[in-house]
Order: C-alpha cells, then sequence, then structure tokens
C-alpha cells in the first residue's frame, strides 16, 4: 500500500513539472507573439528616421496626384485587423516578412482579393534587434550567404514582384551589401524599394546603378500610433502627391492605420487622388 502511494506521488510530481513547463512554453510563445503584433522592431529605427525629416526628393514621373502605400509587416497575425487592409478599396502594395507561419497564407490572400504582394526583407539594424535572423542580410555575411538568403526568401513568397527593407540601416548604408542584393534581384527581375530607415542609406543610388527598377518611400504613416498623427502623416503625404505628382507612404498592420485608411481613401478617391501599386511607379 505504501509502495502504490510512493508511485502515485511520483505520477502526480511528475505531471504537475510537466503542467508547468507547458504553460511556460505556451506562455512564452504567447508573449512573443504579443509583441511582435504591437511593436515590431521598425519602431527601433524610427528614431534614425527622424533626421532625415521626411524629406521629399525629385519624381520623373507621368503620374498626378498620386498615392503608393505600402503596408509593412505582413505575417505576423493573420486576423481581423491584415484583412481590413487586404480588403481597402484601392491597391495596397503588401510586405510580408518571410519565415513566419501566416506568411505564405498572407501572400496568398493578398493576392486573391487583388493586392500586390512584395516581400518585406529583414536587414541588419546599426541597433540591435531580435526577429527573423534565419532571413536577416547582415554585412558580415559572405556574398553567397547573401545571395542564399534572399533567394530563399523569393522562393518562399512566389508572389513577390520585389522587395523592401525590414529595418536595415547598417546593411542599407553598406555599398557590398546592396550590390549582391541588386545582383539577385536584377537576375531574378524584382525591384527595389528604399523603406530609408537611415540617412547614410546607398541602396537606391546602388539599385539603380545596377539596373534594378526603384523607388524610395517619402512617409513614414505611423511610426506613432495615435489616430490624429497618423491623419497628419497622410496629410503630409497627400500633400506630396498634390506638389510632385507621386507620394509612396509606408503604414504596418496595426488597428489605428487601419482605421485611418478606411476613413480616407474613399474621400481622396471622390477628390481625384489616384491609388497605385508600387510596381507601376518604380523606375
Amino acid at each position: 500500500m505504501i509502495n502504490n502511494m510512493t508511485k502515485y506521488k511520483r505520477i502526480i510530481w511528475a505531471l504537475s513539472i510537466t503542467i508547468v513547463i507547458l504553460l511556460l512554453s505556451n506562455y512564452a510563445a504567447l508573449r512573443k507573439l504579443d509583441l511582435a503584433i504591437r511593436a515590431p522592431a521598425e519602431k527601433i529605427e524610427a528614431i534614425e528616421e527622424l533626421a532625415l525629416k521626411d524629406s521629399v526628393v525629385s519624381v520623373v514621373t507621368e503620374t498626378a496626384n498620386t498615392i503608393v502605400l505600402v503596408i509593412d509587416d505582413f505575417g505576423y497575425r493573420n486576423d481581423a485587423i491584415s484583412d481590413g487592409f487586404i480588403n481597402l478599396p484601392a491597391p495596397i502594395t503588401c510586405a510580408v516578412l518571410p519565415g513566419h507561419s501566416n506568411s505564405s497564407r498572407i501572400a496568398k490572400k493578398a493576392i486573391k482579393a487583388g493586392k500586390e504582394v512584395i516581400i518585406h526583407m529583414p536587414m541588419q539594424s546599426s541597433v540591435a534587434s531580435l526577429g527573423e535572423d534565419g532571413f536577416k542580410l547582415k554585412t558580415g555575411m559572405t556574398s553567397e550567404e547573401i545571395e542564399w538568403r534572399l533567394s530563399e526568401a523569393l522562393s518562399e513568397i512566389p508572389e513577390a514582384v520585389g522587395i523592401n527593407n525590414h529595418q536595415g540601416s547598417k546593411a542599407t548604408s553598406d555599398k557590398r551589401v546592396m550590390a549582391v542584393v541588386a545582383s539577385v534581384l536584377k537576375n531574378k527581375n524584382k525591384f527595389f524599394l528604399d523603406s530609408r530607415t537611415s540617412s547614410k542609406t546607398v541602396a537606391e543610388t546602388t539599385m539603380r546603378s545596377a539596373g534594378v527598377p526603384t523607388a524610395r518611400r517619402h512617409i513614414f504613416l505611423d511610426n506613432d500610433l495615435d489616430t490624429e498623427k497618423i491623419l497628419n502623416q497622410f496629410d503630409k503625404l497627400v500633400g506630396i502627391a498634390e506638389k510632385k505628382g507621386l507620394a509612396i507612404g509606408i503604414g504596418h498592420v496595426k488597428k489605428s492605420t487601419l482605421e485611418v485608411l478606411q476613413k480616407k481613401i474613399p474621400d481622396l478617391i471622390e477628390q481625384g487622388i489616384e491609388f497605385k501599386f508600387l510596381s507601376q511607379v518604380v523606375n
């Protein structure tokens, strides 16, 4: 009897330990997902972006009053918020992070809804950042490693017609790294959007020298997720479109950003603003 009681106690103890381990593992996984959804590492590089003062360069284009909306960070989530962006009544270029459980699913869903897909390619930041380590392009890598990682991302999301950089203040400032990226994109007939996460970026000039169709971001819509500030940034974007003919804005898969776009897009279409895919304006 005593032996049986001892045996049962050991079983109960083992089960208790197993349950605790499972609970801790689930908590860690959910915490990681929560951090990814609420605060992607893109925010880290917003500090550098302030130095750019949302500068505008002359745009050689035949477009007039045209806005391109690129929405970063697809792949973290597959829910009503991501669906809301995909179902917006305007051309949207969806930048999908490779390597996440929702990446391929979201890309296919976006294409089915008539949207455009590019890869939001992880690149090394000048400050420490976590996430996407299996795909991140780093300055210390060999050219062969960079080529392989970019090719793997393009293979995972074959719907992509181009790429832009996720983070990347260090990588996009490195001419060798950008030259390797340009070579891969040129060979695969893809384009590049310089998200301009650093004032030292050489990405745009390197791509153009290599003959890769290229564009640059003019405005980040939601470095601050306050609705009024997003509205202010969106108004700046409209102003650039009216003044220069073309404005490219980058936002993220966030509830407040979605609400602003749902409100503003129909009104702007009525006012004669034209929305286009990124592929329609790169040159």
